[in-house]
């Protein structure tokens, strides 16, 4: 039988599994557009616009990313079988809509099909006119699943390079797709450049800060807000100038980048942007599934921090909260970077989690950390859940705990004492949700 402090341990793990589960479960595309897009008669609404789908002489559609067919699956729930377009995402879903051309992109760096989507995408927007309305449903991971160099000189293999070089820089995402959007031909509101004079409506499920919405599938449709500027120094800031493929590195050497579109560029003036899911959202929803009993607060203040600021600045939040209340729960947004050097298997959330199960060893502290989308960096799990014990476990059945942490190899660790979160790919994307527990 186990021990009055086992029981507690299990029962806090089960605790944060069902947290985690039943936001996931309330986070879908569909009860999002449940809540905010609806038609009626012809005339569709998208939140506060409303588009009398009559008056259009066409209606493209272009979905992109990892619910790219979750969204227009959804849109065609509410709206029928009238639009065609294109839908691009990572995987092939079981069923394909009829009127949609669909291209498997590749993810987190761009595939031959990336490129083949990019250039169908633009071909289309470049035949619409004033009469057109062109829809766009982005999502997560549309970043690397469409794209094309505007510079003819860099090849698909110096692309794939830099997209690799930028993922493992350390890099927040935002400052990641401020590069990205300065070397292709379709971010950085580029493909609503393609698109004009039609006009356009972007819906939203976000998978970056929410005020940071341009940096959604690096803002293909939106006003950029960042420069070349900016990419000469987060380029200098994380040393990845000269570490570049020289076709990229000399545009970077030469500040030869071209500026992307801003706000007061035509293509805006007939475009409108809507977030119907975010991380925001995610956290709200595990707000409602924790259980009576727990003092809840949220701390989204380590967004974008290294794994392991992240980790002591939340379970110094967690313990100073214990100090007042008796079971405290403690929710965390957005995502923790992690610089990996001799990489194993695993990913960002699975590594706050080990890291974190060792500075909680002996405690009566829970953690669990996992990705929306239900993929951890290079790994089947979307994350894991540690506690007090889980340290001194991996040692007693022989597992160098310090080891698998300093060469980024949570995964084996983890699936070896059945600590790992695993949903499968969930077609949908809010970024990561951190639940620590204290009891």
């Amino acid at each position: 039988m186990p021990s009055p402090d086992q029981s507690q341990q299990i029962e806090m793990r089960v605790t944060a599994r069902h947290i985690f589960e039943r936001a996931l479960a309330q986070s879908t595309v569909d009860a999002a557009f449940a809540r905010h897009v609806h038609c009626d008669h012809g005339v569709l609404r998208i939140c506060e616009d409303l588009y009398d789908l009559n008056t259009f002489a066409r209606i493209f559609v272009v979905s992109i990313g990892k619910a790219a067919h979750s969204l227009v699956s959804a849109l065609e729930m509410q709206a029928g079988r009238r639009f065609e377009g294109i839908v691009v995402s990572s995987t092939q879903p079981d069923w394909q809509i009829p009127g949609f051309r669909y291209f498997q992109g590749g993810h987190p760096t761009p595939n031959r099909e990336s490129i083949l989507a990019a250039e169908s995408i633009l071909k289309s927007l470049h035949a619409q006119t004033a009469s057109s309305l062109v829809i766009y449903l982005l999502s997560g991971g549309g970043s690397s699943m469409v794209e094309k160099p505007i510079d003819d000189e860099v090849c698909f293999a110096d692309l794939v390079e830099t997209y690799k070089l930028l993922v493992h820089s350390g890099a927040p995402i935002a400052e990641m797709n401020a590069i990205r959007k300065h070397l292709s031909a379709v971010k950085g509101g580029r493909m609503a450049q393609a698109a004009y004079p039609a006009q356009q409506v972007s819906i939203m499920v976000s998978d970056v800060p929410d005020n940071m919405t341009d940096a959604l599938a690096s803002g293909p449709t939106m006003p950029d807000s960042t420069s070349t500027g900016d990419c000469y120094e987060i380029a200098a800031k994380y040393a990845i100038t000269q570490r570049l493929p020289a076709s990229v590195r000399e545009l970077f050497q030469r500040h030869a980048l071209e500026e992307t579109p801003k706000s007061d560029a035509p293509a805006f003036i007939r475009s409108r942007w809507w977030t119907i899911l975010s991380n925001t959202s995610l956290i709200e929803a595990a707000k409602r599934a924790i259980p009576s009993g727990f003092h809840v607060e949220i701390d989204n203040g380590c967004d974008d921090w290294d794994y392991e600021d992240a980790a002591e600045h939340l379970l110094k939040h967690l313990r100073e909260l214990k100090k007042s209340h008796d079971r405290v729960c403690l929710l965390s947004g957005g995502e923790v970077t992690v610089r990996v050097t001799n990489g194993g298997i695993g990913g960002r959330n699975q590594q706050f989690a080990l890291a974190c199960a060792q500075k909680i060893n002996g405690e009566r502290i829970t953690v669990l950390s996992a990705g929306s989308d239900g993929i951890d960096g290079n790994s089947i799990a979307a994350g894991a859940v540690v506690d007090g014990s889980t340290w001194e476990k991996a040692q007693a059945i022989g597992l160098n705990a310090t080891e698998h942490l300093a060469h980024f190899n949570a995964f084996p660790l983890f699936e070896t004492l059945g600590n790992l979160m695993i949903t499968g790919p969930t077609g949908n994307n809010l970024r990561d949700l951190r639940i620590l527990l204290s009891y």
